[in-house]
């Protein structure tokens, strides 16, 4: 049976954003899913975010679209539109090529946890709205295209 023992699978909170922008996703932890189930033309991961952590930086990808489940707690999404309370079960789908930046951020005093898919596309490009950076092929870069030092790992 292709059931995945999630306890087996080695959590990380391991970014390759570059400081300062690193430090609001200390408190993420995640699992790769994919891999650990041998799957090679998607990403998925189990993520929990501890207290006080986002998910990311606010973002969006031009070439891979998105898809979150949350599982257990409460996150609150935050887009160009505003901010809205995510809970168990909730649903949120992310089209690519939209450059409405999204992440969850985490203001219980409780972990959350949610599903993350992906097209799992190491070669996508996207953007970030509320920072000067970008990503793509070259890793993470200013917008005028000036390389950040780190290593690129989102």
């Amino acid at each position: 049976m292709p059931k995945l023992d999630i306890e087996t699978i080695a959590p990380s909170n391991r970014t390759g954003y570059p400081a300062p922008f690193d430090a609001a996703v200390e408190g993420r932890w995640w699992r790769r899913l994919a891999p650990a189930g041998g799957l090679t033309e998607m990403g998925a991961s189990h993520v929990v975010l501890k207290p006080g952590a986002w998910s990311s930086q606010r973002h969006w990808h031009d070439d891979e679209d998105e898809l979150l489940v949350m599982l257990t707690g409460e996150a609150v999404l935050v887009e160009d539109g505003g901010r809205t309370v995510l809970r168990a079960g909730d649903v949120c789908a992310w089209a690519k090529g939209v450059t409405d930046g999204h992440h969850l951020v985490n203001e219980s005093d409780q972990d959350c946890t949610f599903i993350a898919v992906s097209a799992g596309n190491p070669d996508g490009s996207g953007g970030y709205s509320d920072i000067d950076m970008q990503f793509g092929e070259a890793g993470y870069c200013h917008k005028d295209g000036t390389p950040y030092a780190a290593e690129r790992l989102e």
